[in-house]
């Protein structure tokens, strides 16, 4: 796939997206739903990706081109989904604040490569060039992946966090001994300062011990540990 052109991984990932909603689900339970509503449900969850979604929110982003799935179809569809590994649910770290800020409870969801969104979303290089926002979630939801298999293998957990002042971390990694760490993702190197304050701030107003560290994961930026010790580089030094 790394080597093939851009029209063979596109039907590649669209091929493997048709086999989920066609096939995969139905080997687990016996679906009322058709394979349409299958494929829309990705569509949804694609244009969701890297953000908070409920499940209202996914039944009237389907009801757009089709009938209004039920509450139970929508719930079902995401559980068969995860447990086929196309879908990650990313959940909600449940912690203290010192303001009177509500946590905000719903689950994030990423398709298992980012390349399958963009894939669902119609969304080609040339495309994504255009839409600095869609490519921003992407990139987030690829940063997300990466922390997840690493975390994953050494016990921990990846977590997002949201309040209701605004206040948002994109992965708290948990480990089992009760430590964690804060990450920002952003784009561009140019976003680093406003990301590493954006993620002081949101630390700075929960009632936790301090993170073991904080980081900003940049698609093009630079590697440095910035004068109030948040650690930065582009994601493709996050390796073994």
């Amino acid at each position: 796939m790394r080597t093939a052109d851009a029209q063979v991984c596109t039907r590649a990932l669209n091929g493997y997206l048709q086999d989920t909603a066609t096939t995969d689900l139905g080997r687990l339970a016996t679906l009322r739903s058709e394979p349409v509503l299958v494929e829309q449900m990705l569509v949804a969850l694609a244009r969701s990706t890297a953000s908070e979604v409920s499940q209202a929110t996914l039944r009237r982003d389907i009801a757009r081109v089709l009938p209004t799935p039920s509450e139970a179809t929508v719930s079902k569809l995401l559980e068969l989904l995860q447990r086929v590994f196309v879908v990650e649910a990313v959940t909600p770290w449940a912690t203290a604040l010192r303001s009177k800020a509500k946590l905000r409870r719903s689950n994030a969801y990423h398709l298992a490569d980012p390349a399958l969104a963009a894939a669902a979303l119609g969304a080609d290089a040339a495309r994504l060039t255009r839409d600095l926002e869609t490519l921003g979630f992407l990139f987030e939801s690829a940063v997300i992946h990466d922390l997840l298999v690493y975390a994953e293998a050494v016990g921990g957990r990846v977590h997002r966090y949201r309040d209701s002042n605004g206040h948002e971390i994109d992965a708290v990694i948990t480990m089992p001994d009760g430590s964690c760490a804060a990450v920002e993702v952003k784009l561009g190197g140019g976003q680093v300062s406003a990301g590493a304050a954006r993620l002081a701030q949101a630390v700075a107003q929960i009632d936790a011990p301090p993170p073991a560290f904080r980081a900003v994961i940049t698609g093009t930026g630079f590697t440095a540990t910035l004068p109030d010790g948040t650690l930065t580089f582009p994601l493709e030094a996050l390796r073994p």
